[in-house]
């Protein structure tokens, strides 16, 4: 990359554009564009390569539609860059300019240098009501865009396009996955480089990923209160940029670190999906402070209600982007594009995507963003998952979605917790779950994997902790345990917390390997959260988003070698049995009979009273094929018992219970089940 030290500011409005947000390095110098419909004037400000020294500003000569535009000869990529705005500073009616902060440009494509909190960061003065007005200068304390091109050389330029039955999700953090693990260069851990690195790779390929799905790697803000606590946010859900690559995962500024790795992820066969939050920024509500949307046209950027002084917020965080206002909108999706056709991520996972399709009447699934997303011919094509709720009235919304969107399904984490925590009357939620969940998605024509099955993610117990622990253990949070969840549907199995009794930890490890399984084996999408292939513990944490430590980083040291072998071999399987992950929730009838059936242990079809029977622990799902391949999956929460086994040999696929669990036996008549296990058994089909 190249830099400009001493910048020509000086404007040739023939080539000037506001067609393209943001900038873009053209005709030997670089466009500039910014949308503000309520601003009076807004400077452009350079910055020398250190992105502290301000080399010009000033003002854009040109404005239409609300877009503030102006190019300017000789500058090259890598130029420092920000804006100051100028307009009404008036709180109650909605706007908080105030030219003296330093503004982050929404579209800025890299950044460089950290925000460093300071009072002079807030538009009011601190310490006095947000209708006071304050003059102090932001810049030095402000991260600055930066100019970026497009030059990289992909090695591999097509989409993976995995198939959705034939994916498997890795929900990963950047700096969490890499920090501690031994095979990776120490220079590199926690950054992109270390992520797609060999023994990283290597891992998930062996393990059977397909898909890895990154906590927000957008540039995020690191909360004040939470650095005076000496906390962080470790998670990412508190957006600066939705362009820019978070500068704590770089080596350098330059987004070519991302590039690269995706480009090894790909190569490996893995897609890259991205967990995005496209639902609030990290400026917080009326008493946050002022770095890019609120100065730049904060009733415009921002939902409102009837009091414009306040913000609406449906995300529990301080504030709702406004995406019904057609250029945030547009924001929003030039962002999704760009991080599919310039970075070349596969997909993304909306968070509290309730709120994205909040219209003036509340959650419409037919509203503005996602009839936008879904029309375009771009972003309908890659992966796109909804987290199906937020805080707000209605706002809880799992099967609520349209086609092509999938959801996270916790009725499914919370019916395998329970199930195998050996609740009663689990059977036949249990048998919803194995199918797909169709009560809540198998309708308006969508097949089984709309369901992403999941039975952690970084949001809770890890699955080892749901083991560990009755109670969540909060305390290292400075919130004296008030923050988190209470219902973790978790059963410490005799002892809360560490042990050295062998009989708990192996009764921890059945359950873990059960539960995994089961995940693996269901219709719809399987998710793992990093870590729990192999007991990662967080200490009864179930809330760690400010944790950047020892509690959340992966623990490759201590991992369980036989953790990993049993979730390796049901994902195998499952990618194995060709027809037994399908789209019809097993609803499809074939010629010979049914295509799905219910077996009790005593080897006949469930009756109604064995569905209501709260007391049972162990039932089966027999899946014919359509080639005349049987597939029989035992699930046995409780104790040891015999299941009588449907006429002829059967070729055993997978014990949980094993050391090792992929052995292959012959069997027939019947078979022992053991406590706490799956067992799979198939009939004419693959050995």
């Amino acid at each position: 990359m190249t830099t400009n030290p001493s910048a020509n500011a000086t404007f040739d409005t023939s080539l000037a554009r506001p067609d393209k947000m943001g900038t873009e390095a053209r005709d030997d110098g670089v466009n500039f564009a910014l949308f503000s419909n309520a601003a009076e004037k807004v400077e452009l400000c350079l910055y020398d390569e250190s992105g502290q020294n301000e080399t010009a500003r000033v003002a854009l000569p040109d404005m239409e539609g609300g877009v503030w535009h102006g190019f300017v000869p000789g500058l090259k990529i890598g130029q420092r860059y920000g804006y100051r705005v100028h307009g009404p500073y008036d709180p109650e009616n909605g706007d908080r300019f105030n030219p003296n902060k330093l503004l982050l440009d929404p579209y800025a494509r890299a950044l460089m240098g950290k925000l460093v909190w300071d009072d002079s960061l807030f538009g009011y003065q601190v310490g006095e009501d947000d209708l006071t007005f304050d003059d102090r200068d932001s810049a030095q304390f402000m991260p600055k865009g930066v100019v970026t091109g497009d030059d990289y050389q992909w090695d591999r330029n097509d989409a993976l396009r995995t198939r959705w039955d034939k994916t498997v999700i890795y929900e990963a953090h950047v700096k969490g996955l890499t920090m501690k693990h031994p095979g990776v260069v120490q220079a590199d851990r926690g950054t992109f480089a270390a992520l797609s690195s060999d023994p990283v790779i290597e891992h998930l390929t062996k393990l059977g990923v397909t898909a890895i799905e990154l906590l927000p790697i957008h540039a995020f803000a690191n909360d004040n209160y939470l650095i005076e606590k000496g906390l962080s946010n470790y998670w990412g859900y508190n957006t600066l940029s939705f362009f820019a690559p978070h500068q704590g995962y770089l080596k350098s500024w330059d987004i070519r670190e991302v590039k690269e790795a995706i480009d090894r992820f790909h190569a490996a066969g893995i897609e890259v999906i991205l967990d995005v939050v496209y639902n609030h920024t990290c400026e917080g509500n009326e008493m946050g402070p002022t770095l890019s949307f609120r100065g730049i046209d904060n009733a415009t950027y921002y939902m409102t209600g009837d009091d414009k002084r306040h913000v609406y917020d449906t995300t529990g965080t301080g504030n709702t982007l406004n995406v019904q206002h057609p250029m945030v909108l547009r924001m929003v999706m030039d962002s999704l594009r760009y991080w599919v056709e310039v970075m070349h991520v596969d997909g993304f996972r909306f968070d509290l995507a309730s709120t994205l399709a909040r219209e003036a009447d509340g959650f419409d699934r037919s509203g503005n963003f996602f009839a936008t997303i879904r029309q375009d011919p771009v972003l309908s094509a890659v992966k796109l998952i909804a987290e199906p709720w937020d805080i707000g009235h209605g706002g809880y919304q799992v099967g609520g979605f349209v086609w092509p969107f999938r959801e996270w399904n916790d009725k499914s984490r919370d019916d395998i917790r329970a199930f195998w925590r050996r609740d009663d009357s689990m059977i036949a939620p249990m048998s919803e779950r194995l199918s797909g969940s169709p009560v809540q998605f198998n309708h308006d024509n969508r097949p089984a994997t709309s369901s992403v099955n999941f039975v952690a993610a970084h949001d809770g117990f890890t699955l080892w902790d749901t083991t560990a622990y009755n109670d969540k253990h909060n305390d290292a949070n400075g919130e004296d345990g008030r923050d988190g969840h209470d219902n973790n549907i978790s059963d410490n199995l005799g002892t809360e917390g560490p042990t050295d009794d062998p009989a708990i930890l192996e009764a921890r490890k059945r359950r873990v390997k059960a539960m995994l399984a089961t995940v693996a084996l269901s219709q719809g999408v399987p998710m793992i959260l990093a870590g729990d292939e192999f007991g990662q513990t967080q200490q009864g944490n179930n809330n760690a988003y400010c944790q950047d430590n020892d509690l959340t980083w992966l623990d490759w040291d201590n991992a369980d070698q036989t953790l990993i072998a049993s979730a390796t071999a049901a994902l195998a399987l499952r990618q194995k049995l060709d027809e037994f992950i399908d789209t019809s929730f097993g609803n499809a009838e074939l010629s010979d009979g049914k295509a799905i059936r219910w077996l009790h242990a005593e080897g006949r079809e469930m009756s109604e009273d064995d569905w209501h029977d709260g007391g049972l622990r162990i039932f089966a799902k027999r899946v014919v094929m359509s080639g005349g391949a049987d597939v029989l999956l035992i699930l046995n929460a409780g104790d040891t018992a015999e299941f009588a086994l449907p006429e002829g040999d059967w070729a055993q696929q997978l014990d949980t219970s094993a050391n090792d669990p992929a052995a292959h036996l012959t069997v027939s008549g019947t078979i022992e089940a053991p406590w706490q296990s799956v067992l799979v058994l198939t009939q004419g089909g693959p050995a």
